[in-house]
């Protein structure tokens, strides 16, 4: 694991939430409660609720901004929107996450708290870990970029059920797609050897769709691993599901889990990708390993 440090600064500097008011999870009370125990512990504290897609990344991009923690509270989705941002940014400043939204894999990651006390406290200790991250076609991940029949499951899935259903919209989605599809075979390029598969997903987290585990690296840890599945009819579609519950994906039939620096992943059609849960276009898919670390809190 690598290591962490710790930041006691004289003066806390200040800090910014940003949080997605019409997103699922939205907690304004809650952030409030937050926003007063880190003034209580000396932080001045802002809280910035967004007003179009798109302003997360916008926010982080700016190297004047005056902050030294952007706390975003959020899912999977808003990290991802941040990270693209920090992109821009000459020395991002720390980043904080408050789990809100349908998924919060990386909170699981890394074990981050969800009582109001904790997350004040653990912002204003300045623990820090580096946090990697892929890119795909140059866009940043931190958990995942895939293609196949997840991304055509996240490119599915009605936004309403969504927010009806939470997680329980992606599995209706997944035996309604599942039924239906008839999917392109992938070729895929890791590091310059060729294989092929029905399904790749390109994991810089260990943990993947909740605490399923699918690769033995995660986000604060360098280095990307390719899950590739040979299968996707539905019987090979069950098996791999339950390995994926007992932690035992890489060991099953027609199931690889490779390091990579560099991939390419290719179809004679197009097949839909996502990245971080949220849909991302289609392949051709060109993934890479970066050096290039943002410093994120933790417990």
């Amino acid at each position: 694991m690598a290591p962490s440090h710790t930041i006691v600064p004289d003066s806390p500097g200040k800090v910014l939430i940003m949080a997605n008011p019409t997103s699922g999870g939205y907690n304004a009370d809650f952030l409030d409660d937050v926003r007063k125990r880190l003034e209580d512990l000396g932080n001045k504290t802002e809280i910035r609720l967004t007003r179009h897609a798109g302003e997360i990344g916008e926010i982080c991009s700016d190297p004047l901004l005056p902050v030294r923690t952007i706390v975003v509270a959020g899912g999977d989705g808003s990290i991802n929107e941040a990270l693209t941002g920090f992109l821009d940014h000459p020395e991002p400043p720390q980043l904080a996450v408050i789990p809100f939204g349908t998924a919060n894999v990386l909170a699981l990651e890394l074990a981050l708290p969800r009582e109001a006390a904790a997350i004040a406290e653990m912002i204003h200790r300045g623990n820090t870990r580096p946090l990697h991250f892929g890119l795909a076609n140059g866009r940043p991940f931190v958990l995942m970029a895939s293609t196949g029949l997840d991304a055509e499951i996240v490119h599915a899935v009605p936004l309403a059920l969504k927010r009806r259903l939470g997680k329980v919209a992606y599995v209706v989605t997944a035996i309604r797609e599942g039924l239906k599809r008839k999917a392109p075979r992938l070729d895929i390029e890791l590091d310059g050897v060729r294989s092929t598969g029905k399904l790749a997903v390109a994991c810089n987290a260990r943990h993947y769709g909740g605490s399923f585990v699918i690769c033995p690296s995660g986000a604060t840890e360098p280095g990307l691993h390719m899950l590739v599945l040979e299968r996707d009819d539905p019987w090979s579609t069950f098996c791999y599901g339950i390995a994926l519950l007992f932690g035992r994906i890489h060991k099953a039939r027609g199931a690889s889990v490779t390091p990579f620096r560099n991939a390419r992943i290719t179809a004679e059609e197009p097949v839909a990708a996502q990245i971080d849960g949220d849909p991302f276009g289609a392949t051709p898919l060109d993934i890479h390993q970066t050096d290039k670390t943002v410093p994120v809190l933790v417990p």
